[in-house]
């Protein structure tokens, strides 16, 4: 995993968290799977994808706050 740093040093505990969303997403998106929520499958899928861009630092934490 990847650790970007801020301007709070709170880089680590920030690339914990988004693991840690990245995990519940994949659960979430097994559950959907399970009830056959095409929909909702897809949306946690992309939700899934973003969390590991921002992850590995391919794509920002937020589009509205720019450091």
């Amino acid at each position: 995993m990847v650790s970007h740093g801020d301007k709070d040093g709170r880089g680590d505990e920030n690339s914990r968290n988004i693991a840690y969303i990245r995990q519940m997403l994949a659960e979430l998106r097994q559950v959907a799977l399970s009830e056959g929520a095409d929909m909702l499958c897809y949306l946690i899928e992309m939700a899934y994808v973003e969390a590991g861009d921002v992850q590995a630092g391919r794509q920002p934490r937020s589009v509205f706050h720019s450091k």
